[in-house]
């Protein structure tokens, strides 16, 4: 199983008046302009979606959106509360293991709950130092997330990188 872990691309900023409610900020312009970007470097790389689930928040959805459609893919996108910043990564995968019968997943949500994620996946420690920019992309896979939460840290990439590989 491959999980992408995928934090959203750049949203209006957290404070602005007509967005009080922090679930409601949506992307920027320039955030839903980059995030296409970033899903073309990821078609690049071969990446494929069986899933996609996604925050219900506003910003966190439109990025799944954003990457359903560059990936003209089949993928479902699904909305997890457990991928809420105050999301519980336990629950999370148990939600995973559960609902879904997917080989490549996109978890699509907000830091820092997604490193911590990351680390839990990778270490069972919750405060791994890394970090993940928005728009930024982490692989990890894993032969079965059943029995064990043990996963391998394949490649973390930002967005930079992505756009860049996205039009070469």
């Amino acid at each position: 199983m491959n999980l992408y872990i995928i934090r959203h691309a750049i949203a209006v900023d957290r404070g602005t008046p007509e967005y009080e409610d922090d679930s409601q900020r949506p992307l920027t312009e320039k955030g839903k302009k980059k995030m296409r970007q970033i899903a073309s470097g990821l078609c690049a790389l071969g990446v494929d979606f069986d899933l996609i689930l996604s925050s219900p928040y506003v910003r966190a959805r439109e990025t799944a959106e954003i990457l359903a459609d560059v990936f003209k893919t089949k993928a479902d996108v699904a909305f997890s509360e457990n991928l809420i910043p105050t999301g519980d990564p336990d629950l999370l995968i148990a939600e995973i293991n559960e609902k879904y019968n997917a080989n490549s997943v996109a978890l699509v949500g907000h830091e820092p709950y997604l490193t911590s994620l990351i680390s839990l996946l990778v270490s069972d420690n919750a405060s791994l130092d890394m970090t993940l920019k928005k728009g930024g992309v982490c692989r990890l896979s894993a032969n079965d997330l059943h029995h064990s939460r043990k996963t391998t840290l394949e490649w973390l990439l930002t967005p930079g990188i992505l756009v860049e590989i996205g039009e070469n």
